[in-house]
């Protein structure tokens, strides 16, 4: 099944795209952040100056001007057609097990400011590494896990102010 992504550019334009669509494109790499774009017979120099992956939110400079694009996959417009949003749980304080799992790592401590998609616990469960992220910016108030110890799903490991 071929995937589909809604493309967004600087909230003003919408496109949808097919996954061979990027396929189609007449795309050179300069350097990890530098490409050079034809397009019905156009040159074009694209930079990347600034990348979120964690929010798939991009911005790009082509030739002289720059966007901003904010890439949707199927799995995110699934999620905002059943009516959920990511948002409501961006004022959640408490940081629990999603499942059961031995803590691999604890990568910070009380008192700690951290930014939203920083790795804070390393769980293992069922086989399989979980990094467990910040979900908003804020500061450590407490760790309540150490590493190589054992959480039952639901139980509070990090919280945060």
């Amino acid at each position: 099944m071929e995937k589909d992504f809604k493309v967004k550019i600087n909230e003003s334009f919408e496109f949808d795209l097919k996954g061979s669509d990027t396929k189609k494109l007449d795309l050179l790499k300069l350097s990890d952040t530098t490409f050079h774009v034809l397009n019905k017979n156009k040159s074009f120099k694209v930079q990347l100056k600034k990348s979120n992956a964690s929010k798939k939110e991009f911005v790009i400079k082509v030739n002289l001007n720059s966007y901003t694009v904010k890439i949707e996959d199927q799995l995110d417009l699934l999620i905002k057609d059943m009516g959920f949003s990511i948002g409501a749980t961006k004022k959640a304080n408490d940081i629990k097990a999603p499942m059961p799992g031995l803590i691999l790592s604890v990568n910070v401590k009380e008192g700690q400011e951290v930014v939203e998609g920083e790795t804070l616990i390393i769980l293992e469960a069922m086989k399989m590494e979980n990094s467990i992220i910040a979900p908003k910016d804020g500061i450590i108030k407490n760790v309540n896990v150490k590493s190589g110890g054992a959480v039952e799903k639901g139980e509070l490991m990090i919280e945060m102010a």
